[in-house]
């Protein structure tokens, strides 16, 4: 066999291995994609109940939310009474706070995005649900596992190079027909800072979703955080006015 031909099939090879790898890094991204559409949708509204457990207290809190595309959400506390108007809203990467008590509108700067909603497990970066773990991150499909009959997908999200995140790194467990069973978080170092879990499926705003939420951290296994969904419908669309400092602060009912 001559030099050259030893050097075209070495080519060869090389191309066909990264071409594999490239559109395994495409299909892992498509799925990742195709779940947070699905889970987000063009535009929704939704109550639910967060309850926050701890080994000596449980507290719970209804929570009426606004989103509309990747990118714009509403949160606003309408119950218990002690804490009803307390609200959040995020547009792109920005986000703030309002607290009726003090009449006081807060932009939270990207240091804070890390800390957590109302004392919940969730962080103010897990409630945003932008699309940055799509854009953000290079997703690859581990393995494939089965539930309920279908397909399920098992993906590793690491960070593009000087990508504005939080997390060393993501695994994702999502079904073929686009439902997420769980959703893990790593810090740098990639140990297991905590892990979402999702279940009760079932037809939710006309489509199959899984009504309760759990956020669990690692290295406390008896306190999570449970939302549970009491109402969701999607919209094709929400008005801009809906996502304002004005609408934080006196949000439609």
């Amino acid at each position: 066999m001559t030099k050259k031909l030893l050097m075209a099939l070495l080519v060869f090879t090389l191309l066909s291995v990264y071409s594999d790898r490239n559109a395994a890094a495409q299909d892992a991204r498509a799925v990742v994609e195709a779940n947070f559409n699905y889970m987000r949708d063009k535009a929704s509204v939704c109550t639910v109940e967060m309850t926050i457990h701890r080994p000596d207290w449980e507290r719970t809190s209804t929570i009426k939310s606004w989103t509309k595309g990747t990118k714009d959400s509403l949160f606003v506390i309408i119950a218990p009474a002690r804490d009803k108007g307390n609200g959040t809203l995020k547009k792109g990467r920005e986000m703030w706070t309002f607290n009726p008590k003090i009449n006081r509108v807060i932009k939270l700067p990207p240091s804070m995005m890390s800390q957590a909603w109302m004392g919940s497990d969730f962080s103010n970066n897990d409630l945003s649900k932008t699309d940055s773990v799509i854009h953000d991150y290079v997703h690859t499909i581990k393995g494939t596992g089965t539930h309920d009959g279908k397909k399920v997908y098992q993906i590793k999200s690491v960070p593009k190079p000087d990508a504005p995140v939080v997390w060393g790194m993501q695994e994702f467990e999502i079904r073929e027909d686009n439902i997420p069973l769980s959703q893990k978080f790593y810090d740098e170092d990639l140990e297991l800072v905590k892990a979402l879990t999702f279940s009760d499926i079932k037809i939710l705003g006309g489509k199959l979703y899984p009504r309760q939420m759990k956020m669990q951290k690692a290295d406390t296994p008896d306190e999570y955080t449970l939302v549970e969904y009491d109402e969701l419908e999607f919209k094709d669309n929400l008005p801009d006015s809906f996502f304002t400092l004005s609408s934080l602060k006196n949000p439609r009912r």
